[in-house]
């Protein structure tokens, strides 16, 4: 099993930009694809972003790309969300996630697997209008 500790939430007004980060440990995250899920309250989970650690790999919701950069330190086996451009729609507890599984629909959209994922406690990211 996994474990991971994410950081770096917080209040930011809209426009700002925040990082978050998620340090894993406990075994080799090498064969994993690690992502980051958001959920307000509310709301369902949904995907933000994903990389696959073997090759850097990455996979982005389409709605978020362009504001959202997912990266990695592979020394560090930590996982970051850079959020740029912050609007009050993206207040919500943002999840880290070890070993999700990447497919896509027949349409192209990318669709997510979390039967056998760890998961991080979560940090709050509250976007002040």
């Amino acid at each position: 099993q996994v474990q991971l500790v994410e950081s770096g939430g917080g209040l930011v007004q809209a426009g700002g930009s925040l990082r978050l980060s998620c340090a894993a440990s406990g075994r080799t995250i090498s064969n994993y694809t690690m992502g980051w899920f958001r959920q307000a309250p509310g709301k369902e989970r949904e995907f933000v972003v994903a990389i696959r650690w073997s090759d850097g790999s990455t996979y982005y919701a389409d709605s978020l790309k362009g504001r959202f950069t997912i990266s990695r330190d592979n020394a560090k086996n930590t996982v970051y969300l850079q959020m740029n451009s912050l609007k009050p729609e993206d207040t919500a507890v943002y999840y880290c996630a070890a070993g999700v599984q990447i497919s896509f629909t027949a349409t192209g959209k990318i669709r997510t697997g979390t039967s056998s994922t760890s998961w991080g406690q979560g940090t709050q990211v509250t976007v002040s209008s």
